[in-house]
């Protein structure tokens, strides 16, 4: 197993100006991970490309690999034109991952108000969505780059969801990037979520959360509502109310042994929260191994 940090992990301090991109690749190293994943928030790679050398360069003094690199995007546009053009967006960020020295790309497919998140709606958009993931594999496909999703934003986020566009889009370098906490947003048991997806997986994010009935949960700020009304709020990994053990059990049983990589979202700070997060995955990990 590679242990990772995501640098969306340390978004609270990108955006608040205590850490740039570069302090991040810089924490990562001195926390001990293996390696690192650039979400440009907080700074943009496409508007800046001299920051791309940067990152890279310092991340390869520090023994950093870098495994992923994700933006987002949304093929659900109002015109054909503004389809395409998100396209060929998502193939520039192609190019970035590959200066950057990734083998793995994560780029959103899809996003819709939440009454439109249904099943018919999901059916509907699905051909656009599994050509444009097929067009931007095949692009990625030259610079010998893995592409894929990740299960988050509600309308492409049930395991379900994501194995059918997988499964359509047929590619061998289009994936998910299988984030384990994520399933609860749309309230979908983890290791049923991980166990229908871990085949299909580039690489792992490990994330938990507090899950709370609503009776239970007298204030709500800074708690995220699911579907079915229950609320979510960040955890550093390893104390909130995901099954993490079990779900390294299992992970470990299937031999998945690649990119693993914490994305820390709770209200401590993220650089503690990072830091006990990936703390604590390695010591599961070695537990389960025993």
């Amino acid at each position: 197993m590679k242990a990772g940090i995501s640098s969306y992990s340390l978004n609270q301090a990108i955006q608040s100006g205590e850490m740039t991109i570069i302090d991040v690749v810089d924490y990562v190293a001195d926390v001990g991970a293996d390696h690192i994943e650039i979400v440009p928030i907080g700074f943009n790679l496409l508007e800046n490309p001299n920051l791309i050398d940067e990152i890279a360069n310092r991340a390869k003094a520090r023994g950093l690999e870098i495994s992923n690199y994700a933006v987002g995007a949304n093929f659900i546009q109002k015109t054909i034109e503004e389809y395409e053009t998100e396209i060929e967006t998502v193939k520039k960020h192609v190019e970035v991952a590959s200066r950057l020295g990734a083998t793995r790309m994560r780029h959103d497919v899809a996003s819709r108000k939440l009454d439109e998140t249904s099943l018919a709606f999901f059916e509907e958009d699905l051909p656009l969505l599994v050509a444009a993931c097929q067009e931007i594999a095949d692009y990625a496909s030259q610079y010998n780059i893995i592409t894929s999703v990740e299960n988050h934003g509600f309308y492409v986020q049930a395991s379900e969801r994501v194995q059918r566009l997988v499964r359509l889009v047929n590619r061998e370098n289009f994936k998910t990037t299988l984030d384990i906490g994520n399933f609860l947003c749309v309230d979908e048991d983890p290791l049923v979520g991980v166990e229908n997806n871990l085949s299909y997986a580039s690489m792992v994010h490990f994330k938990d959360f507090y899950y709370r009935k609503s009776e239970d949960l007298p204030i709500k700020e800074g708690w995220l509502r699911t579907p079915s009304g229950r609320y979510l709020r960040g955890a550093i990994v390893g104390q909130g109310d995901i099954a993490i053990s079990e779900i390294v059990t299992f992970i470990q049983e299937k031999g998945y042994d690649g990119y693993v990589s914490i994305e820390f979202e709770g209200m401590e700070d993220c650089r503690i929260g990072a830091k006990f997060g990936l703390d604590a995955m390695k010591q599961l990990w070695k537990e389960q191994v025993k």
